[in-house]
């Protein structure tokens, strides 16, 4: 069949049938969209957790009274470890400085203090790829054993919270883009099945005049591609919608939404995958059909 013949084709039964296929581009934009959701949200936490290394630290409590050469060894001790990068000593009473310029408007709760109540401590900061609940609480309990060290602090439930968060999210994402890519695929295939059963008269008069599988095919593998390319593009077009629109704005009255990132790149090939989903769609459909 001429290519220009097949389109043309194609596009008669697009504009006949432009109720069916409009239901069917919507029914595949709403699909694609929720799997933009399920990945935007998925990317924004995954950016966020990237970026916590950079600022995650386990804080060591020594016992009141401890030697300065027994302080020393521990750091020693600790800078031995693999997963560790960097070991700052923090004195009680630089400590106490930092604590005093913290609280500078409510002073008053320091009168009456006739000795200084914090202890020494260590800031203990960890390589990048090693910051996971596993490996920081391996070294927290490592740190807990060494005699003069009273108390080891990291938060252990909001670090190990927001790594099952990630994990729970990421297998959530993946589980909704396979059940609604198979979704979409089904819509795909039975929109080109019902096309298939209302040109059936056509069809038989082609046949009877020799026209090959390829001939009768083509014309609907289009449409199925067109079908899938439009709900792919209506869907980038609602994401971006509810970034722009919604997010943007609300970002301009809770600051807390201005760090929400939009991977523009990870979405411009949603009408590249409707497509590939209608054409996916379409020639299951023809596979199956006796003609």
């Amino acid at each position: 069949m001429p290519v220009p013949y097949a389109f043309r084709l194609a596009a008669q039964s697009l504009f006949r049938e432009k109720w069916i296929n409009l239901l069917s581009i919507l029914t595949i934009a709403s699909g694609l969209l929720i799997i933009s959701i399920s990945l935007f949200t998925v990317y924004n936490i995954d950016t966020a957790t990237k970026k916590l290394p950079e600022k995650f630290s386990l804080m060591l409590y020594f016992d009141d009274g401890i030697e300065k050469d027994k302080i020393d060894s521990v750091i020693d001790s600790l800078k031995k470890d693999s997963a560790v990068s960097t070991v700052k000593f923090i004195s009680k009473d630089e400590a106490m400085r930092e604590m005093k310029g913290m609280l500078k408007s409510s002073g008053s709760i320091f009168e009456g203090l006739d000795e200084n109540p914090l202890p020494d401590s260590l800031e203990i900061r960890l390589k990048r790829e090693d910051v996971s609940p596993a490996a920081v609480k391996k070294i927290a309990d490592q740190a807990l054993k060494i005699r003069g060290v009273h108390e080891v602090e990291y938060g252990e439930k909001f670090l190990s919270t927001l790594h099952h968060l990630k994990v729970g999210l990421k297998t959530i994402g993946m589980i909704l883009i396979a059940l609604i890519s198979t979704g979409i695929i089904f819509v795909c295939y039975s929109t080109v099945k019902i096309l298939f059963y209302r040109r059936k008269d056509e069809i038989e008069t082609f046949k009877l005049l020799g026209a090959t599988k390829a001939f009768i095919r083509t014309p609907f593998l289009i449409e199925g591609a067109f079908i899938g390319a439009a709900g792919g593009l209506v869907s980038l077009l609602g994401i971006a919608a509810c970034y722009y629109v919604v997010l943007l704005k609300m970002s301009l009255t809770i600051p807390l939404f201005s760090v929400i990132l939009f991977p523009s790149d990870l979405f411009l090939p949603l009408p590249l995958i409707g497509m590939f989903l209608g054409i996916a769609g379409a020639a299951t459909a023809l596979g199956r059909l006796r003609y």
